[in-house]
Formats: structure tokens, sequence, C-alpha cells
């Protein structure tokens, strides 16, 4: 199964269908997970490779293929969630069927009603739209580049009309041919969550977390709450230094920021602008990873053999032999395939691949902690039973690598032979640091938000086919307080040209891991015994954190997330105010810088 990729055969199959006569006892329904829990271990391996292949290597045989599996899973899956649904009901069930049973019901990201030939269109549908990104291009100077090829254009570009043809190049080819495929798929899912018993999609995926799906839509507000005056304060004072670099004809000194210009495809993350935004003298933080990288004449897979070091320094076991072997760490030549980094366990043993198209950068050296983040975790959990073979909660699984990307700083650097001891920046280039961070970590939050905000209203209804554009430009109005570069209409599908709409991977799992890696890293520090500013702390080598990590990991989904989370941090609640003290000394200097200035977006 794979994290990160929309395919992961532990969230989207599952197995043959009993007979709706068997008898409804707590025998017979620890009978039918036995029997479950079997079949869906031998499809997923199976399911898996043709995953991959199409995923390596698109082509209309590797499309079918996909499909062709993806089919058998969801016709499974959706046979058997409606069984577990009807097996929920037994009075005298043990906790651990009863666990696995509503795992079992919840487990399709996308579920397909019994009506003859949906599940097969359902995973034509899916299979097109995600072929579909994989194949997409943009044009920079008129000339046609790859999907990987215009992320890299967006963060080091820095001339304006350059921006705006790739962003709209990109969101143009790549969104606009979904546009009716994605609203069938909606309508096909709908019906079979119905079936289920959910309302509609997004019920279902929010009643993934151990609480009902109000609850955990009271929760994701609730975090965003404790951490919107801290986004605000670093908008305002990204759009003074944008306004003061480009005028105000191209960025306007109040109201909203214009997407391409925050060095990134969808203005998710804003760090490749950095040097835009940072402070004289503070802002020189004097190393850059990339440089420090290419100084050292790294490849790919040196980068990988380092983030590998840190999971070891740990005490945790190498990766296999084959990872190196059957890994896609660089773009192969001559064949298309989705460049999406993603995480695989295709034997749910230890089978474990990374799937990315790496260039030597600072991003990409992030990403790879990130996924192998991914992989430590499916080795960890790879002796629980199949229903179990997953993170408490998908944000869990996010989170795990994103903590340990978090130790990439200066002390770690230096550490791993990249950044000289003498070169290691005191502290008064903490401003620039954090800035540096916060530019990634803290401007991803609303979006990380708006995502499924967005989806979980296309699945209710309330954005309508006919308002899919409109719908997302206004709640990224809203929690990003940026707008298009150029004219958008319904003609236009702009979700479509973020990997994960038509990947349908859920996208809550990536706020709620931003969030839950601060608490990960402050407990982790706290272990190692940290004493100087939290942004500053590295538990490189610290085997206490690894072992408490572990126990954490070996957990997979066998426990309520509260239990997991307490198992490491000692709290039962996800919490903002981690990721707030790492920025706290950030906060109040912005606060400083934005004085006088008018903060917010909305027009009047």
């Amino acid at each position: 199964m794979s994290v990160d990729d929309g395919t992961a055969g532990g969230s989207t199959s599952a197995a043959v269908p009993m007979g709706s006569a068997e008898a409804r006892t707590p025998e017979a329904a620890r009978a039918f997970i036995a029997r479950v829990e079997k079949d869906l271990f031998d499809l997923s391996t199976i399911s898996s490779r043709a995953q991959w292949v199409n995923a390596t290597y698109i082509t209309d045989d590797t499309d079918a293929l996909a499909a062709y599996f993806g089919t058998i899973g969801t016709e499974k899956g959706v046979a058997y969630a409606k069984e577990a649904a009807e097996f929920s009901k037994v009075q005298g069930l043990d906790p651990e069927t009863a666990r696995k049973l509503n795992i079992l019901r919840g487990a399709l990201v996308l579920a397909a009603p019994s009506t003859p030939g949906a599940a097969a269109e359902l995973n034509t549908i899916s299979t097109r739209l995600s072929s579909t990104y994989g194949k997409g291009r943009a044009t920079l100077d008129g000339k046609t580049i790859t999907g990987d090829v215009a992320e890299e254009a967006m963060g080091e570009l820095r001339n304006p009309a350059k921006t705006a043809e790739v962003w709209t190049s990109w969101h143009t080819n790549v969104g606009r041919p979904m546009r009716a495929d994605y609203s069938r798929m909606v309508e096909i899912a709908n019906q079979g969550a119905k079936e289920l018993g959910y309302a509609d999609s997004g019920a279902m995926w929010r009643s993934g977390y151990d609480m009902s799906p109000e609850e955990f839509s009271a929760m994701y507000d609730r975090l965003w709450g404790e951490l919107t005056p801290l986004y605000n304060q670093l908008h305002c004072y990204t759009r003074d230094r944008l306004n003061a670099k480009y005028g105000n004809s191209v960025q306007p000194k109040n109201g909203p920021i214009r997407a391409d210009l925050l060095g990134n495809m969808w203005a998710q993350e804003w760090g490749n602008i950095y040097d835009v935004v940072a402070p004289k003298g503070a802002g020189d933080v004097g190393y850059d990873i990339t440089d420090l990288l290419k100084a050292k004449k790294k490849t790919p897979t040196d980068m990988v053999r380092i983030g590998e070091g840190f999971y070891t320094s740990l005490g945790l076991a190498p990766l296999p032999e084959s990872f190196w072997q059957r890994s896609q760490i660089v773009r192969p030549e001559g064949r298309e395939v989705i460049c999406h980094a993603s995480a695989w366990d295709l034997d749910n043993k230890d089978d474990l691949r990374i799937k990315m198209c790496t260039k030597v950068n600072g991003d990409d050296f992030v990403t790879i902690h990130h996924e192998l983040g991914h992989n430590y975790y499916q080795r960890a959990y790879n002796k629980q039973p199949y229903l179990y073979l997953n993170g408490a909660n998908d944000g869990f699984h996010e989170a795990i690598g994103d903590f340990i990307a978090l130790s990439v700083t200066p002390e770690y650097l230096v550490q791993i032979g990249l950044l000289d001891r003498n070169k290691v920046p005191d502290a008064s280039k903490d401003t620039g640091l954090l800035l540096r961070q916060a530019m990634d970590k803290v401007a991803f939050l609303p979006f990380g938000l708006m995502v499924d905000k967005w989806r979980w209203g296309v699945f209710d209804g309330s954005i309508g086919p006919q308002q899919y554009e409109a719908g997302w430009n206004q709640l990224r109005l809203q929690y990003q307080g940026i707008t298009p570069p150029t004219q958008r209409s319904e003609a236009d599908f702009d979700p479509g040209a973020k990997y994960h709409i038509p990947a349908s991977t859920p996208y809550a799992r990536y706020f709620l891991a931003r969030i839950l890696q601060f608490q990960f890293y402050k407990a982790a520090c706290d272990m190692a015994g940290w004493k100087g500013p939290l942004h500053r702390c590295s538990f490189y080598g610290n085997k206490q954190v690894g072992q408490r990590l572990n126990a954490m990991l070996e957990m997979g989904a066998s426990k309520p997330w509260p239990d997991a989370l307490e198992a490491f941090t000692g709290s039962r609640e996800m919490s903002g105010k981690p990721m707030l003290e790492y920025f706290a000394p950030l906060q109040r200097w912005l606060e400083e810088q934005n004085k006088g200035k008018t903060c917010g977006w909305q027009q009047s």
C-alpha cells in the first residue's frame, strides 16, 4: 500500500462478500473479520504492484491494470463495508471486533454503490483523473514543460509575467479536462457512501477519527482558530514585502496576495520566496541547504541515505536492500510517471519504497525525511492484523516524517557534515530561521484546511457542479487571503490542478499533521532534555526518543488515536500550542513589523 498517493490498499479496498443470510452472532462477526483480513492482505499485495507499475510507467495498459484491480478492490470493499455495517449492530461484540468492523465500514476513500457497473465506472474515472494529472503540462516562455519542472520554476522565477504564465497554463491545461469526470465521480461516490449509512462521502471521510463527523469538524475549526492570528501576521508581512518588490500594479499594499507570487504552484508553502521577504541582517541565516548539498556534490540517492541516517541514529533498523533496488528516486527517462512524492509498502511486510523525481535541493531534502517517516511507520506496525496496518489516524502518518524534518536544524546539518560548525548562525539570526520555517509551516495551514472544506462542500452539495471554481476561489480567499493572477471562470477547474483532488486523497490529514508534528517535536525535545529555544532543538542520535517513537508507531491503528498520542506526548488532545510556542519569538517580531499597517484582506 502507498501513502500520499491515494491508492493505499489499506484505505481503498476490502474483500469478498459473505452471504447476507449468515447468522449475526459475535462468533460469526469474528470469523467474518478473520476471512476479510486474509483476503484483504492477499488482494492488496497484487493491487499495490499494479498501482506501482501504473504510477511509475503510465500507459493505456497500466491504466487498465490499475483500474482492473481498483475495481475488484472497490467492489469487494463496498460489499464488505455493508456486511460490516450489519455486523456492527450485533450485541455483545468484543472491543477488537467492534473496532475492526468500524474501520472496515469506513475504509473506502470512494465507495461505489451496488448498482452493476458502478465500481468499474468509478475506478475508470479515478484512474483517468490521476493519469490526466500525471500527463499534465505547463508552458514557460511559450515552451511546454512537465509538472515537476513547472513546480521548480514557480519557486525560482521572480518575473510576475512568467509566474502568471506558468500558473495559468498549468491550472488551465490540467484542471479543465477533469471537470465533467470529477462531477460524475462525486455523484457515484456519494451514492456509495449513502448505501453505507453516511450522509455523503465527506461525512464518511470525517468519521475515521474515533469521533463523529460533527465533532471532527468542530476540532478542525478549533485548531485553526488557535493559529489564525499567527497566520494573519505572516500574511500581512509577506504582502508588504511583495508590494515593496513588485509595486502596486502587481501586488497592492492591501487586500489578498496574488497566488503566483508566493513561490509555489498552489501558494501552499511560501519558503521559496524567502529571499524576497528576508529581513536585512537577521534574514541572512548564513547557509542554504540547496547550496550545501551541491557544494558536497550530493546525489539524489545520497540525500535518501542521509534521511535514512536520521532514523537509524534513533536506533531504528536500516531500510531493506530491496528499497534501494526498487524505489523510483529520480524521474526515469523516456516514460510518463507520477512525480508526486509518495511512500509505499507493497507487501505489508518489508517491500518498502519511495517514488520521487528527486532534485538536489533543500525542498526535496526535507521531503525525503518526510517520506521515510511513512516507510518507518509502515514497517513498525507490520506485525499488526491487516485492518490495523495504518496510522493512528491519517494525520499521524503525515506528521511522523514532518516532525523528524523539523530536526533539520543547523545543529543537525553540522552533525551530518553538511555545515561547518563555524557557519552555524547565532541567536541574532533566529528571526530569519523562524521566518523561513513559518513561510512553509504556517503558510500551509489555511491551504491544508480549505482543500477538504471545498470537497466536503462538493460532497454535501453546498458547492454544486456549477460553482466548483467559484467555491474554490471563495474558500481560498477566505482562508488563505490569496487570489488568482488571471481571470478564472466556471470553464476552469483549478482544484484539479492539485494532485490530491484528482487522486481523491483526503487532505485534512496534512492540516492535522502540521499541528501534530509540533506536538511530537516538543515531546521529543523534552525527552532529549533540550534546554534552548524549541526551534533549535535536534534530537538526532537520541535512542530514548527512538524507543518511545517506535512504541507509538508499532500500535498502528489498533487503538484510538488519543491513546497513541498519549503514548508519545503524554497528552490525549491535539493542540496548536506547541506550534505557537515554537513560533512565539517570530510572532512578536511580525507584530512589531506590521504596526500601522492594514492587516487582513477581506474586501468591505
